[in-house]
């Protein structure tokens, strides 16, 4: 199973922050972002990563070749990073997952090193870490289970009295979980046209056509998504202090 960490976006809303850095890259606790989900997949066992690129790619290349990791890494780039969303992105990275399975990223999380050990410990060929509270709004990413835990739909509409919570941006295919998950990223980007969605429509897709995917409780670990120059200082102050220092 390979890591597959998208960092092509522009990250517009952490600007001014980000107008010369890339996201993943923002100096945070001594560490980066980047750094830190480095670290926490090799803490889990993986032994390759794929890193898809655009924005400022080359900061994010000579980071990981300076910094250094004992992860064989692979760089994909996302030409038209600036008109596309993530889900084009994981579409470019298909054919370096197609037959090992993944462990799909976005490179703005800060998360604590138990997070991936138990998404992986679940045993679900395919999965995604929920972050359950009652603290739900508009913007986030919300997750509706069945009685077995089985994602029903995902996505910011939601209705935030019926879902589990928040999803937190890692996910889990095992190889077997691979042929649905790439059909239904080829029926949104290629039949459809539809670059510009988040990865979550294919999931729903994926589901819709009679895919499972199990809805895995973080419990208390700590996982922030950073979007916004206030969710930056945010994890500076409340959720940094609180995880391992890193490099």
């Amino acid at each position: 199973m390979k890591g597959v960490i998208l960092a092509a976006g522009v990250a517009s809303r952490l600007r001014p922050l980000t107008d010369a850095t890339p996201k993943c890259l923002l100096p945070l606790g001594g560490g980066t972002l980047l750094g830190r989900t480095l670290d926490n997949l090799a803490a889990a066992g993986l032994r390759d990563v794929v890193i898809v690129t655009g924005y400022l790619e080359d900061q994010i290349r000579g980071y990981v070749r300076d910094r250094g990791t004992n992860l064989r890494t692979e760089f994909i780039t996302n030409p038209v990073y600036a008109s596309t969303n993530n889900i084009y992105s994981l579409w470019l990275a298909r054919e370096a997952v197609r037959d090992s399975g993944l462990v799909l990223l976005d490179s703005d999380i800060l998360f604590d090193l138990s997070v991936l050990p138990t998404l992986l410990g679940a045993g679900a060929p395919a999965a995604l870490a929920v972050k359950c509270g009652p603290e739900l709004g508009e913007e986030e990413i919300k997750v509706e289970v069945d009685a077995a835990g089985r994602v029903r739909t995902i996505g910011k509409h939601v209705p935030p009295a019926r879902a589990m919570g928040e999803s937190i941006g890692i996910e889990v295919f095992a190889p077997a979980a691979m042929p649905a998950l790439l059909a239904a990223l080829e029926g949104k980007v290629v039949a459809e046209g539809r670059r510009d969605v988040f990865y979550e429509a294919a999931f729903q897709d994926m589901i819709e056509r009679g895919g499972e995917m199990l809805a895995v409780d973080i419990g208390g670990a700590l996982a922030v998504e950073i979007d916004t120059v206030e969710d930056f200082r945010r994890a500076e102050r409340d959720v940094l202090p609180l995880l391992p220092r890193s490099h």
